[in-house]
């Protein structure tokens, strides 16, 4: 199916909607360069991915949400109240979606804080949550109509990208990845390569390749899918999404980042305290995040 091209916009919100489609080139994501590739042991210390479960707060308060269309584009593909296999929920960003629309949604997430907040946040009788790793928790085969993950899935190694989809889906079962991709434009006014050198200065420098460009945006889950002969139709939408925070705000985004939470307090502080004063100084106290949201789908053959 092809998706209509205007997306809904919320406060704060620029958005403008793609088809879906087939093409692009590879992607960079900040986020995505802490992921590990392996599977640790739930409640290790040594996880990053428990990092997000020390910031329950922050991260609840500025997590953007996503696109309504995606969702409605999903839901075409899905039967009616439909059992939903949700991985890293976090505290509901997307949740909250496929519960409004009639899903029994069973959410994995590794937090036990983070889980916490999202069964507080979104009391629901078709809510399931399990505090475990999506890679071994037990779940019966061939039981879900639906494996979904929002800003989660690059937290799975590429084995169980594919592996456990296949494991857990009926015959004709969806997979769907959202994904919010960081993109080299404009509409950050120069914000980004201001604050290199403040990034620098704290060891956080950027490795990887550059941001792309909206028109290049390619979600790397895509070929995954492509080259597996168990998946079959294979589609992305895109959609930009940019998000405007005050510099307030955009300091607690930062501190929901994994690679935030990860460094030395005293030198958090001050990597956070010198990019709110660079918003306040030089950009007149708010930055803008280009985004472009993406989409990916894939049948169960």
């Amino acid at each position: 199916m092809a998706l209509s091209t205007s997306c809904q916009k919320g406060i704060g919100i620029a958005s403008t909607c793609s088809s879906i489609s087939s093409s692009g080139v590879r992607r960079n994501d900040p986020e995505r360069s802490n992921a590990i590739g392996q599977t640790p042991g739930v409640g290790r210390l040594e996880d990053v991915r428990l990092s997000f479960n020390q910031a329950v707060d922050v991260y609840d308060d500025v997590r953007p949400s996503y696109p309504q269309m995606f969702f409605e584009a999903m839901f075409e593909m899905l039967p009616a109240e439909p059992v939903v296999v949700e991985v890293g929920p976090g505290t509901g960003q997307a949740t909250k979606d496929l519960l409004a629309r009639g899903a029994s949604v069973h959410a994995i997430e590794l937090g036990p804080a983070t889980a916490a907040r999202l069964r507080s946040n979104l009391a629901s009788d078709r809510l399931q949550v399990t505090v475990a790793d999506f890679e071994t928790v037990e779940i019966p085969p061939s039981s879900a109509d639906a494996v979904f993950a929002a800003s989660a899935y690059h937290w799975v190694s590429a084995a169980a990208q594919v592996d456990r989809p296949a494991h857990l889906l009926r015959p004709g079962g969806l997979i769907a990845v959202i994904e919010l991709v960081q993109v080299d434009s404009p509409a950050d006014h120069g914000f980004f390569a201001a604050a290199q050198p403040i990034y620098d200065r704290y060891g956080q420098s950027h490795f990887g390749p550059p941001a792309p460009t909206r028109d290049d945006v390619e979600p790397p889950i895509r070929r995954r899918f492509d080259q597996d002969a168990r998946f079959e139709r294979v589609a992305i939408a895109r959609c930009d999404w940019d998000q405007t925070y005050t510099s307030s705000d955009y300091r607690k985004l930062m501190l929901s980042y994994s690679g935030t939470q990860t460094m030395e307090v005293r030198d958090r502080d001050a990597l956070l305290d010198d990019i709110q004063a660079l918003v306040e100084s030089d950009f007149g106290g708010q930055v803008t995040r280009p985004l472009v949201a993406t989409l990916t789908t894939a049948a169960l053959a």
